[in-house]
């Protein structure tokens, strides 16, 4: 199957060599600004504004310190919204090897080999795809073999006996056989409510049983993600409908976080990166309605990073233009990469040397990134998933970002 990566070139002549290096996305960031809890409610978290409309707190030239709840005055009738409806797993488990030793999995997607992996040469062959078979991450993974039973555990539940089928050559992750029913997120998601817990970043130290509702979006609708479109958590209920309100217009597309979340950047030369293939809709009603938001003149705004891959990936497939899809994409946005949809971004501020780094970089430009972001250590907003968010307007993207023929791109028609 091809890929956006097969279409898309990773870097573009005329880019800044040092964009094209993962040290140039790194940046020191204090302990105590990595948010442990989450503020409420979810749109009293601060925005930092770039290329903002007027607004009531100014900040330095470009840039406004905000509230999330002002989002609705930075955006106009005739705009879209794209936000991801995908629910996140309760996907870590708890378990117990037959020695008694403790184990932890987290479950991420349904067993589905490669043809590489079953066609290579390997000292333990990839084992084939079945019913209720899943890739998971375990710690300690080196104490597990093919054929070790293990007992699922949890408070009031009886113990679940699952089984480790091998390992996934690519990722290092363990093959698990569930009951041979759960074969999707959907029919696997009863188990892991019984059994599981909400899977939350290593970053953030502080538990509570208010998670299962606050890691979730309010619009989350389609489980299988393993973790929260984080973007999307400041949105309340009361912003949503003030929005809608205003007349913007707010459609969904699916792309369920995955394996490619827990897997860091360790390349320094950016140029060959890949990254872990994602599971993405776009259905038919949201390419309509991006469609019908050109046609009126709006702005297609993408709620999260996970949004923007979504549109820009399926668009990729497709020689930039938005076609109905279901199914993997993979695709690596940094700089030198040509947005053929979205206009602007709701975004998080994200982790040092992240594959999220370098698509927001590649929106507005990495060295204006990181001064941004040395500007909101300095202002004291609140880092990663709980954290603060950023508003980045259309009139703050660089032009050279979009694609030519692409909304707001200076050759573009009017």
């Amino acid at each position: 199957m091809s890929s956006a990566c097969d279409q898309v070139p990773a870097a573009v002549q005329g880019v800044d060599p040092d964009d094209l290096r993962l040290s140039s996305y790194d940046f020191l960031l204090p302990q105590e600004r990595i948010a442990q809890r989450p503020v409420e409610p979810r749109h009293a978290a601060r925005l930092l504004a770039v290329g903002a409309e007027p607004g009531t707190e100014a900040g330095p030239p470009g840039l406004r310190h905000l509230r999330v709840w002002d989002l609705q005055h930075q955006l106009r009738p005739g705009d879209l919204l794209v936000v991801n409806d995908t629910r996140v797993l309760r996907a870590r488990l708890e378990a117990r090897r037959a020695s008694g030793g403790r184990v932890e999995l987290l479950v991420l997607e349904p067993w589905q080999p490669s043809a590489a992996a079953l066609t290579a040469s390997l000292p333990v062959p990839a084992p084939a795809a079945g019913p209720g078979r899943w890739l998971c991450l375990a710690k300690p993974a080196k104490r597990l073999h093919p054929d070790d039973t293990l007992e699922v555990v949890a408070p009031g539940q009886e113990p679940l006996a699952v089984t480790i089928c091998g390992r996934d050559p690519q990722t290092g992750g363990c093959i698990v056989q569930f009951p041979a029913a759960c074969t999707d997120a959907a029919s696997l998601e009863p188990l892991l409510v019984q059994y599981g817990a909400i899977p939350l970043p290593p970053y953030i130290h502080e538990h509570d049983a208010s998670d299962n509702d606050r890691y979730q979006t309010r619009y989350a609708a389609r489980p299988g993600a393993v973790a929260a479109p984080t973007a999307g958590l400041h949105l309340s209920d009361g912003l949503l409908a003030a929005i809608r309100a205003r007349g913007v217009a707010i459609a969904t597309t699916t792309l369920h976080v995955g394996l490619g979340t827990f897997r860091p950047v360790e390349t320094e030369d950016l140029r060959g990166l890949e990254l872990h293939s994602e599971w993405v809709e776009v259905s038919e009603a949201l390419v309509a309605a991006v469609q019908a938001c050109r046609a009126r003149g709006g702005r297609v705004i993408a709620i999260g990073t996970t949004s923007v891959r979504s549109l820009e990936g399926v668009a990729a497939l497709h020689g930039g233009v938005l076609r109905p899809h279901t199914g993997p994409v993979n695709l690596v946005i940094q700089p030198g990469f040509r947005f053929a949809v979205v206009q602007g971004l709701l975004t998080n501020f994200h982790l040092p040397k992240s594959s999220l780094l370098l698509l927001v970089s590649a929106l507005i430009g990495r060295r204006r990134l990181l001064e941004l972001y040395a500007e909101a250590i300095a202002q004291h907003y609140r880092f990663f998933s709980y954290g603060d968010a950023m508003w980045i307007a259309p009139e703050a993207v660089l032009p050279q970002a979009l694609a030519s023929g692409a909304p707001g791109h200076p050759g573009a028609a009017a």
